[in-house]
Order: structure tokens, then sequence, then C-alpha cells
């Protein structure tokens, strides 16, 4: 596939870029081998791509933070097979964004449907669509899909003059404990460092992948992507690059890694080879937020999981969506009865964090 034809129809959000799909794919992170089999749907009008969809014939639920390990649970308690399965996701990566890549809302609904068509073609359970855009699950949702909510965590930025700035617009509390958490990395001689694009050496990534990597081990887990990955990105889409280095005695500590567009900057993977307290709060929030600030981008978004301390340091919660296609109507029908009581829940859920909002009372 011709990188400059896909492009043009992807946008300009990095994650479906031809540089970063084709990086995980050649470096074989997302593979038939790692359970991630490319089936990507591809529209052509008079011999040229039109439209794409990134979508993927999927052996397990890793790697997609959108969780159905207790739908797969039922089919095999009723001797029948989950997987495989037809995944529509940006794997490892759980940003919001497009997934019908086309140039055309008719474009893009023919390729929603083109991934049912193909479902039925393969028999496999079930069609999944992760975190797409409004638009987007409107496509789906006209097919007959049901649509399934949760919570992530962004800041925004109101126009701060600068970190000082974002503090004073937080409550008495919450400003104080940031203060103090800064004061202690500050006390422990830590300093950071900002590196972009092409600053971003061969030794960052062997050093930022050894943190990564320390990350996974410290959870028991072993590492979606490796080190060629990283250096593939580097080479091939530097301007995305961000990476937050701490620093102690002149030596690296712990970094985070960040990819950014032109409006948003998106929290990706951090780790430490020595333990500060609140290390991983200035390392992934509050220099992220300065550089945000720094650099006049509006948005962090913050990652999947750790509601509380996100909350707490100025992210607040935002509601996503994903969309889900089950063959079997008698599951797809205790399954829709399912989503109905779990949207109450987040609806819930999201009333709660709104009224524990970090910021003053306008």
């Amino acid at each position: 596939m011709d990188p400059a034809a896909w492009n043009a129809i992807a946008g300009t959000q990095p994650f479906v870029r031809h540089e970063f799909l084709n990086a995980l794919h050649e470096t074989g992170c997302a593979s038939a081998s790692t359970g991630w089999a490319p089936q990507y749907l591809l529209l052509m009008e008079g011999g040229e791509l039109a439209g794409a969809m990134p979508l993927y014939l999927k052996g397990h639920s890793y790697g997609e933070y959108v969780f159905d390990w207790s739908w797969a649970d039922a089919y095999r308690r009723h001797g029948l097979e989950y997987y495989p399965k037809l995944l529509c996701a940006i794997p490892f990566t759980p940003v919001g964004g497009p997934r019908l890549l086309a140039r055309t809302a008719g474009q893009r609904a023919h390729l929603a449907a083109a991934s049912l068509a193909l479902a039925s073609e393969l028999e496999v359970s079930s069609v999944h669509c992760l975190f797409p855009s409004d638009e987007e699950a409107t496509h789906f949702e006209r097919l007959g899909m049901m649509m399934r909510h949760g919570v992530q965590f962004h800041w925004t930025n109101a126009g701060y003059a600068g970190f000082d700035d974002f503090l004073a617009s937080m409550n008495h509390d919450k400003r104080k404990k940031i203060k103090q958490e800064r004061r202690k990395i500050r006390e422990a001689g830590i300093t950071f460092e900002w590196r972009e694009g092409r600053e971003i050496t061969d030794r960052d990534w062997a050093f930022f992948y050894r943190c990564y990597s320390r990350t996974y081990r410290e959870h028991h887990s072993t590492p979606y992507l490796t080190l060629p990955f990283f250096q593939r990105l580097g080479a091939t889409m530097p301007s995305s690059l961000v990476m937050v280095i701490a620093m102690r005695e002149g030596k690296p500590i712990a970094a985070s890694f960040n990819m950014r567009d032109e409006t948003s900057l998106y929290g990706r993977y951090w780790g430490a080879i020595e333990h500060h307290p609140v290390l991983h709060f200035e390392t992934c929030y509050y220099q992220v937020i300065e550089y945000c600030i720094a650099r006049g981008v509006s948005t962090f978004e913050g990652g999947a999981q750790g509601e509380h301390t996100k909350l707490a340091r100025g992210l607040l919660p935002v509601q996503t969506r994903s969309m889900h296609w089950i063959a079997r109507r008698d599951f797809a029908s205790a399954i829709e009865s399912f989503l109905e009581r779990e949207t109450q829940g987040i609806a819930h859920h999201l009333d709660e964090l709104n009224e524990r909002k970090p910021f003053k009372e306008p």
C-alpha cells in the first residue's frame, strides 16, 4: 500500500498513519503470530484508494482496553468458540479517533457494512470497533451494532499562561498536594528534560525501553511492543514523538513516552529504574501538562486506568464508546441486557466523578 495514498485518507492523528500501523506489523508486534492477524478492508474507486478500515482477526482479547473476557467465558461455558473475532482498533492503543478512513460519510458507511459482510463470510463470532468517532459510531449503530460506554481522563488547556496559572484554577487542597509532590521531586535532586522528534537518540530509546519493560515485569506481564518498534517510530514519524526524561546526578532514572498531533498529546508508556515517591506523577502528568501549556497543545489524553490519581491532578472524566455485533442472537440479547445495566452504572459513576472535580467552583 502506498503510504501517501493511505495518509491522504487517514488524516493527522498519528495512530492511524501508515508509519505507525506499518511499524506495528513490520516489527511483528501486531501480526498473526501475536494474535493480531491483519484483515484490512480497502475501498477502491477508479483504481485508487478511497477508504480503509484497520481490521484484525483476533485469537484473544489482550491489548484492547475494552474488556470482553466474560463474553468469551460465557461462550466457552456453553461449548462454543468466541475466537476468532473481528476487531477494528489500533493495537495496544486506547485512544479515540477515526476508524473508518475515508473522505465521505457514504464511503465510511460502506466500510462499516463491509466489516459485517466479512464477518458473515468468515463465520466469526462477532465484530467490535473500539473508540470510534461519534459519526462512525452512528454508522455502526444503524447496522444494529450495540454501543458500550467507558471512562477515560483528559486534561484540557484553558489557555493557561503557565503551570502556576493551571494550579491557581484548582481548589486549595489539590493545589497544596501538587505543590508538595513537586517539591519532593526537587528536593530529591531530580530534574527533567523534554526531547522531541530527532532529539531522541538511540541511547534514549534504549533507556526508555529498559524502563518500559521494567514496568511490565513489575506487573508480572510481558511487553506488547519491542525496541525495534519504538526505533521505527523515531525514524519514520519523529514530529509525533515526545519523551520526558527524569535525571538525577546527571543520569536518567525514568522516562515517559508520548505522541502528539497539532491539537492533542497522548500519554502512552512510562517506567523508572529508581523508586522515588510521586516520580510517576511528575514524569507522566505534571511535566506533560507543562509541555502542553508551553507548546499550546489543547488536550492531553492520559490513557487508561488510574482514575483517582488522574482526577486529583486535573484530568477530567470523558465518556468513551465502543461498538459490538454478536452473530448469535441468543448471546446478543444477553449482552444487550448487560450493556443496558452497565451503561446505567457508567452514567452514575460519571456523575460521582464530576462531583469530585479538583477545580474551584465557578
